[in-house]
């Protein structure tokens, strides 16, 4: 019998300790520690290292720029950096019922028309997925799909009809025998991971996996799992919305800054190539705390609706509630309002909301933040062609943002007239553009410019 022992490791962070701990000393959770049983010699499917091969000089290596292959999905391909790369290695996480399955096997029998695929399914029944691939309308002579769960199995039917794309749903379920520990676990999804990469190099069959994230929205497992991988997918959105963002927060073959927008609907995620214009279709017009803030997501200019209301408590601590921003830039931003404007929000519950399920993560929509938040303070509505954006500091000076450009032209395209944004951007703003930029130094001019009249 093959001489073995046993360690506890963390199931988030991946600490051993010879014994049971209540709590991670290296990540302080508690109950993450599970036992797992470890060889005491190197394990006999490990594969042999390679012989022969030599160091090359960085002028000597052919350069080869890959081809792409495209599944006439343009959100998803310009997520990719224009395409899968073959032999790349994807993975493609988020929340447990937010469409990651869905996604893939749409994605997978657009691929299927020109490449052979085999989807392997650890959570689902060939029957299940079938059923699944008629509610979406899929069909396709070229998608295989493999319901298995061991590695070693999945290895051996590849190698007697391989596949030019492959799909793991999901790698927390595979499991390798030549490991005594429980699918899921450390080790497992950590060594058959590794394997995967891999065959996936070696054979230049492109790969996707899916995995699990935490209740706290990081990806289930070693963090060794995202240094493996070559790009890193999350597919966030809220449930109760039909909107889905793709984001690419890691990408060896092109940019981290490209987000790929979808919508649920009953025949899948269908993509949205002008999502403003659907995410400010219901946006009321005439009424307080409603302000038109443009972000970008990526290269794309994105118009969305930043709502706020401010209301008196009946609490000893007034509430500040954020949906889509961050709460701490919405209490810092708070402070400025009192500070430099003489506004009181110390006996005021204070609730911001983007509409649509999207989250603004740059700090030019702190401008759009602050004036909903003057317009539900003063009870006057904000003009109804305005589209705002800039970010604001401290001492409640507006500052610069990039990209200005794109957002005065989408504003246009979209038949706003008129753009309140930071001072130094409107200087350098073109008059062609066919938008009147306002520029304001401090929140003073914003208070001015849009409440006062001014």
């Amino acid at each position: 019998m093959t001489d073995r022992k046993v360690i506890y490791k963390c199931q988030q962070c991946g600490y051993v300790s010879p014994k049971w701990l209540g709590r991670c000393p290296d990540c302080q959770n508690w109950q993450s520690m599970v036992e797992e049983f470890v060889l005491k010699r190197p394990e006999k499917g490990a594969p042999p290292a390679q012989k022969g091969g030599r160091p090359l000089a960085l002028r000597d290596i052919p350069f080869d720029a890959g081809s792409r292959m495209l599944t006439g999905i343009g959100e998803w391909d310009r997520v990719l950096g224009g395409g899968l790369i073959h032999g790349s290695f994807v993975l493609l996480a988020g929340d447990p019922g937010i469409g990651k399955s869905t996604l893939l096997l749409q994605i997978l029998a657009k691929t299927s028309r020109e490449k052979r695929v085999l989807y392997v399914s650890g959570e689902e029944s060939p029957q299940q997925i079938k059923q699944r691939a008629n509610r979406l309308g899929l069909e396709s002579e070229n998608l295989y799909v493999f319901s298995e769960t061991s590695l070693e199995a999945l290895f051996d039917w590849m190698e007697r009809e391989p596949p030019e794309v492959l799909a793991v749903d999901s790698i927390q379920t595979m499991y390798t025998r030549f490991l005594d520990s429980a699918p899921g676990s450390i080790s497992q999804v950590r060594e058959c991971a590794s394997r995967l990469m891999r065959m996936a190099k070696e054979s230049n069959v492109s790969t996707f996996i899916i995995g699990h994230v935490t209740k706290e929205g990081s990806i289930a497992g070693p963090r060794v799992l995202e240094h493996l991988v070559d790009t890193v997918l999350y597919l966030e959105g809220d449930r109760t919305h039909a909107f889905r963002l793709l984001r690419a927060v890691k990408n060896r073959y092109g940019s981290t800054n490209e987000v790929g927008v979808f919508e649920m609907k009953e025949s899948g995620l269908e993509e949205v190539p002008n999502p403003s214009q659907l995410l400010l279709a219901e946006r009321p017009t005439g009424v307080s705390g409603s302000v038109v803030a443009c972000s970008i997501e990526g290269t794309r200019p994105l118009l969305v609706e930043l709502q706020a209301l401010v209301g008196g408590t009946g609490w000893t601590q007034p509430r500040r509630t954020s949906m889509g921003v961050d709460v701490n830039r919405l209490s810092l931003l708070l402070a400025v309002l009192e500070k430099k404007l003489g506004f009181n929000f110390a006996q005021q519950d204070v609730f911001v909301n983007v509409a649509g399920g999207v989250r603004l993560l740059e700090p030019a929509s702190d401008l759009a933040m602050t004036t909903a938040l003057m317009s539900t303070y003063l009870d006057r509505s904000v003009p109804a062609d305005l589209v705002v954006w800039g970010e604001v500091g401290l001492a409640g000076e507006v500052r610069g943002v990039g990209h200005s450009a794109l957002r005065a032209m989408e504003a246009h395209k979209l038949g706003f007239s008129r753009c309140l944004v930071p001072k130094s951007n409107a200087d350098r703003l073109s008059r062609e553009l066919g938008v009147d930029c306002t520029g304001v130094r401090s929140l003073q001019d914003v208070l001015q410019y849009v409440f006062e009249g001014s």
